[in-house]
């Protein structure tokens, strides 16, 4: 599985974008039977769960100690429930099923024929939980306030209470899920006390505006639940009693804190946890029970983050691009999926299509899949060509000094440690030293957010329809990353600081047309940039693996019944699911 906006593994963040069939449309919201948490949603019927006292317990990947921090704009930190169980967005991309969004605080939207203007039509007679009216306002604030504006978005403007209008200089037809889909919405007026705080992060770097706010105490939201308890083992929540789709029928959540994936496993397996995503090499184990259902959504790329751009700060010799080709070519993608995903995941593309989905944006020329077997010669070839000699120990390197780069993954991951490990070994052969080493959850998150690592076991939060326009933008453009020692803010994933001219020039030509053939001659341009600079090194599509008790509660997302991406970390269709599910089970 993945981590991030969260976990990379429980990243929670920003995912997709709109349907090309959608976005012809001109027009997206509810139709019938797609009314939001009260009927789950999509087109499939929901199972009804009951209300129940039963305390439902998670884990979405947190480690110890769990520091309170709700702020959806400090996603270093963030915990996982503010990210779609308190903040919601607009509306919920199903990552699963091909179908219109669900709506959530809006309720339609509508472009203009150009693509420079859409109109969003709000739910009405939506609380915040402090008693509040949400109103059009605080949508305007949540996209225009200094932390969270878009570099494409030109104003957004309140027509009236339940109307908000958003106006771009060109056309930003693909950019609609970012919009309507990525952007959590806050109450204006909680936030804007707390626009010039100040902060640091866990390595004392500052921190300013709404990103440094930690919003601890009883954070406002419009979501399901509202925080209950904090410490240092765990959180707890209860049901909003005014929640706009109906009061959760799960009077109260417990999210936990579990410093590795063998701890999580045994509670799983002895029935302590009631919604899980992680990797299990043996899901038979927890199964067998009769008390959990098992869900296995692989889409999200697992990849090695490099801190690619010298010029954007980025030190180490992976800022080489020869040295970045030559790791990519010692990597034996097969041997890592089946010694450390133990052959639960799939193959990965390097041009960051979904295989299988997005087939027909891959370019012609461009390789479909990624190697998955090592080349060490061809790595050899590529370090000589670029001066690299070996030394009496094998290593490459420059001027007497061999290559050494350290590659950290979060302590207790337990697929990705392993990963490291093999990568270690396989670099090893190919005459690269890679030292494979475990860091805090804590200090993962802020190398990610800071640029101050040079490679990291990471995942790419894949995009939620058949179109990886979100990936190249959020992850790979200069817009959506900052100098190393800047952290960077909300929505912005590009950890690798990589910031090319043309790629960038090429995402934003593609954001501005919902013609095919001209988004299909961008994306070449973007692929050929991808896997010849390898900013980031792919490695697999990773499983995803939902575990969720069924002898308690129904209402989840199944493969009969795929209103919602499952996974308990994921932003922000776990808020979906938490206003859905209820008690009585099988």
């Amino acid at each position: 599985m993945i981590r991030g906006k969260i976990r990379g593994r429980w990243l929670t963040a920003a995912a997709a974008l709109t349907s090309v069939t959608l976005l012809a449309a001109g027009c997206s919201g509810a139709s019938e039977g797609n009314e939001g948490p009260e009927d789950g949603g999509g087109s499939s019927a929901s199972a009804e769960g009951a209300a129940t006292e039963r305390e439902l317990v998670i884990w979405a990947g947190s480690q110890t100690p769990i520091t309170a921090n709700f702020n959806p704009y400090n996603p270093a930190s963030v915990l996982h429930l503010a990210n779609g169980g308190i903040y919601e967005p607009l509306f919920v991309y199903n990552k699963i099923a091909d179908e219109p969004p669900t709506p959530m605080l809006g309720l339609e939207s509508e472009w203009n024929a150009d693509g420079t203007e859409l109109t969003v039509t709000l739910r009405e007679g939506v609380q915040w939980n402090d008693g509040e009216p949400f109103t059009a306002d605080d949508v305007v604030y949540s996209f225009t306030n200094d932390t969270a504006k878009p570099p494409y978005l030109e104003d957004a403007v309140a027509s009236d209470d339940a109307t908000v209008v958003f106006s771009f200089d060109d056309p930003q037809f693909t950019n609609e899920f970012a919009i309507l889909g990525s952007t959590l919405i806050v109450p204006e007026h909680v936030f804007a006390e707390h626009e010039k705080d100040k902060g640091e992060d866990v390595d004392g770097n500052a921190l300013s505006g709404l990103v440094a706010w930690p919003n601890a105490e009883a954070p406002v939201g419009t979501g399901p639940y509202m925080v209950d308890t904090t410490s240092d083992a765990a959180y707890t929540a209860k049901a909003n009693p005014t929640y706009w789709g109906g009061e959760p029928k799960v009077a109260s959540l417990r999210y936990i804190g579990i410093d590795s994936n063998q701890s999580a496993e045994d509670l799983l397996t002895t029935g302590q946890i009631d919604w899980a995503t992680m990797f299990v090499p043996q899901p038979d184990r927890i199964t067998s029970s009769g008390v959990y259902g098992y869900w296995n959504t692989p889409k999200d790329p697992t990849v090695l983050y490099t801190c690619a751009n010298a010029d954007r700060g980025c030190e180490g010799e992976q800022t080489d691009v020869a040295v970045r080709q030559a790791l990519n070519l010692a990597v034996d993608r097969g041997a890592i999926d089946e010694k450390a995903f133990v052959g639960l995941a799939e193959t990965v593309s390097p041009t960051y299509a979904l295989l299988g989905r997005d087939d027909k944006w891959i370019a012609e020329g461009m390789p479909a899949e990624a190697a998955q077997t090592a080349d060490a010669a061809a790595a050899a070839s590529v370090l000589e060509d670029a001066g690299y000699t070996k030394d009496a120990d094998g290593f490459y390197g420059k001027d007497g000094a061999a290559i050494e780069l350290t590659l950290a993954s979060p302590d207790g991951w337990t697929d990705y440690n392993n990963a490291a490990k093999l990568i270690e070994e396989q670099a090893r052969e190919a005459g690269l030293k890679v030292v494979a080493t475990t860091i805090s959850e804590a200090e993962y998150g802020d190398q990610r957010f800071s640029g101050k690592f040079e490679l990291l076991v990471g995942g790419v939060v894949g995009t939620s329809i058949a179109d990886p326009y979100q990936i190249y933008r959020d992850w790979f453009t200069g817009d959506f990353t900052q100098d190393v020692g800047t952290q960077l803010g909300s929505g912005e994933w590009n950890f690798s600081r990589y910031d090319d001219p043309e790629v960038n020039e090429a995402v934003a030509k593609a954001g501005q047309t919902n013609d095919e053939a001209v988004k299909k001659e961008a994306y070449a341009v973007v692929q050929e940039h991808l896997v010849e600079d390898v900013p980031f090194i792919p490695l697999v599509v990773n499983a995803t693996q939902t575990f969720y008790n069924t002898k308690d509660y129904a209402g989840w997302p199944t493969e009969e019944n795929p209103y919602a991406f499952p996974p308990a970390w994921e932003n922000p269709s776990s808020g979906l699911v938490l206003g859905k599910v209820g008690g009585t089970g099988q």
